[in-house]
Formats: C-alpha cells, sequence, structure tokens
C-alpha cells in the first residue's frame, strides 16, 4: 500500500515507533536512527527473564518492526548531513524531541521543510510543543483523570497495565499523518502534525468526560463495572472455576440471561425491569446471578449466550488469548540484530477492493 512511502524514525520509546511500525507494516521504508551513545531507552527495559546481554528487548521488539537500522549523532558534522540526505528523498520524519531539542540538533521545522517541500513532519510530546515536562505515559494516566477512574475502592487509583495514552496519541499521529498525506496529493506541500499525550488522553475520555461535563458526574473507582449499564463488568466464578463477565447492553440481553439462569421473574421485578433500575439495585442483582453461575459451566454459560448473541466472555490470560487461533494471524516474527522477536501487528483494519 505504501511501497514508495519513505520514513525517517527519529524518535523512541512507545509512540512515535509504532506510528513508524504501522507503515513499515504497510510496505513503507523505514529507517530507525538511534544515537550511537544513548539508543532507544526501551532497548534496555527488561523482564527478569530476559537476557541482559542483548540489545533487543521485548519492549523495544513490541513497536520496532520491518525496519532499517542507522546510529547518528546529531552534533557530529557528518552525521547531521547523513540525516539530511535522507529526510531530503523523505515521506514522513517521526520526532519525540524535547523542547528545544530540534533546534539545537539543527533539525527545526522550518529547516526541514526548506530542505524537503514535501515534507511531513510527525511530532509527539507530553504536554505541549510549549512544555518541557518529561511525560511518562504514567504520569499521563494520572493527570488525565484515567487512575482516579481505574481500580477499586480498595485498591485506590490503578494504572492501566498497558501504555494506553501513548498507544492513543500513536493512533492520533497516525491519523493526522494520513491526512497529511491526502492533502499533499492536492497541494504537494508537506505539514507539521503535532500530538501531545496530555490531548490524546482528553479526547479519549469519551463517555466519561461528557457524564462529568453534562451531568457533574465524578466517577468512582468501580472496578470493571460500567457506570451506566449493569449487570455489566461484574465477575463471576463458574462450578469449574472459570471467570466470565457479562455486557448486558438492552432489556433483551437481561431477558435472555435471565431465561438462561431459570430467573424469569427478574426481568418484571421493579428493581430490575429496567437498566436504570438495575444501576440502582447493582449489588442486589449481582449477588442474586453470583449464587446461579456457580453451579453453572463456564462453556455452558457462554454456548448460549453466543447463540444468542448475549454479550458473555471468558476473563483470559495472555497464554489462553495466544493459544487462541483467532489471536495468531495478529502476530508478527521479525530477527532484529540476530534476534527472534514477536509482537503483534499496528494493523487492526482490513481493506477489500
Amino acid at each position: 500500500m505504501f511501497e514508495d512511502l519513505k520514513v525517517i524514525d527519529c524518535s523512541t520509546v512507545l509512540a512515535g515507533p509504532s506510528v513508524g511500525t504501522f507503515f513499515a507494516e504497510l510496505g513503507a521504508s523505514v529507517t530507525k536512527i538511534e544515537n550511537p551513545a544513548i539508543p532507544d531507552v526501551t532497548r534496555s527495559w527488561k523482564l527478569a527473564s530476559e537476557d541482559k546481554n542483548t540489545s533487543v528487548s521485548a519492549y523495544f521488539s513490541s513497536v520496532n518492526y520491518r525496519k532499517q537500522y542507522l546510529k547518528l549523532d546529531f552534533k557530529n558534522g557528518s552525521h547531521h548531513n547523513q540525516l539530511i540526505h535522507l529526510i531530503q528523498t523523505a515521506d514522513i520524519f517521526l520526532c519525540n524531541f524535547k523542547k528545544g531539542d530540534a533546534e539545537k540538533f539543527g533539525l527545526s521545522d522550518s529547516y526541514l521543510q526548506s530542505v524537503n517541500p514535501k515534507l511531513i513532519i510527525g511530532k509527539i510530546s507530553g504536554f505541549g510543543s510549549e512544555s518541557d515536562r518529561v511525560a511518562y505515559d504514567l504520569i499521563l494516566q494520572a493527570e488525565t483523570g484515567f487512575m482516579s477512574m481505574n481500580g477499586t475502592p480498595e485498591s485506590g487509583p490503578v494504572k492501566m497495565p498497558v501504555a494506553l495514552i501513548d498507544v492513543l496519541a500513536a493512533h492520533q499521529l497516525k491519523e493526522g499523518i494520513l491526512t497529511a498525506l491526502l492533502n499533499r496529493t492536492k497541494t504537494q506541500k508537506g505539514a507539521v502534525v503535532s500530538v501531545s499525550l496530555y490531548d490524546a488522553a482528553i479526547a479519549s475520555l469519551a463517555n466519561q468526560a461528557s457524564n462529568y461535563l453534562m451531568a457533574g458526574h465524578i466517577p468512582e473507582r468501580i472496578g470493571s463495572l460500567h457506570p451506566n449499564i449493569a449487570p455489566y463488568g461484574e465477575i463471576f466464578i463458574t462450578n469449574d472455576g472459570k471467570l466470565i463477565t457479562f455486557a448486558i447492553g438492552s432489556n433483551k440481553h437481561f431477558q435472555l440471561l435471565c431465561e438462561f439462569l431459570n430467573l424469569s421473574d427478574l426481568p418484571s421485578d421493579p428493581r430490575f425491569s429496567e437498566n436504570v433500575e438495575r444501576v440502582k439495585n447493582r449489588k442486589v442483582l449481582q449477588e442474586i446471578i453470583t449464587e446461579i453461575v456457580s453451579h453453572c459451566n463456564a462453556a455452558d454459560i457462554l454456548a448460549f449466550m453466543h447463540a444468542h448473541f448475549v454479550p458473555a466472555g471468558l476473563i483470559k490470560d495472555l497464554k489462553q488469548v495466544f493459544e487462541d487461533p483467532a489471536s495468531q494471524h495478529l502476530v508478527r516474527t521479525e530477527t532484529i540484530e540476530h534476534m527472534h522477536t514477536k509482537r503483534v501487528s499496528q494493523i487492526a483494519f482490513q481493506v477489500k477492493s
């Protein structure tokens, strides 16, 4: 799809490199450039079980795929000239420089676009281009409301187990760059596309933002429960020790759930007849369902729910996830610096012509 596209990836950590990998998966030629003395820090972010002597970590592998690797020190005149030579014929330049570093390295937007007027510059910052704050995903989760909503009353605030804000910012940057590429076909001019982790996080608050902006509702930590729907996110243990959950989004879903559980009177009970009442009485409802589910087999529950189009699922760990054939088409393998690596694809969509 993008076989003629040339990308220079000077970004580090997760958000920027995942954008480079996105284009690489779609056929673009992507060169990742690292400082020879200070390579991408995620090369060193290793699990205790990983070989400490290798230059590639699982974390690094997750967002670096199908790239060529080049070591350049931008303060070195020869290296700087080599980079500029690459940029002259590039389509996209990715970076997440700290405030002032682009100018310090002689890589300002105006200079790069004077070298290549068609260049699209994709930039990621933490708190905006005018802020010099160091930004890690954890800090963004803390300062944009995500941690305050995540967890339980007992646990206190909890971060999500993936760098979600980085992932969200990467998607925003991809969309911006794709828009700029489309516009370039008309204008033959490049663009500067910038995304901050902060803005990407705020833009992703979705219904929780509207719950506050329209109703003044500040979400409490309710674990996996949904503030507007019940039962939704409650976790139940089956008689064979499996953990399952339901996303009962309509009265029809609720009626079918009750049909399977032999609770035919429940849908007409005023406490549970409508979703708003189920939300008010969700604790009592959970206790009722918990008792019945504890005597049921997980496979039987899920077979019925799937057959009747009721949203329900088994809570799986990653071993179970990747043993499922449904996930295998998203696994990508590659040898990087003599090391066999695996990651999941950055491409979840399918295009048919």
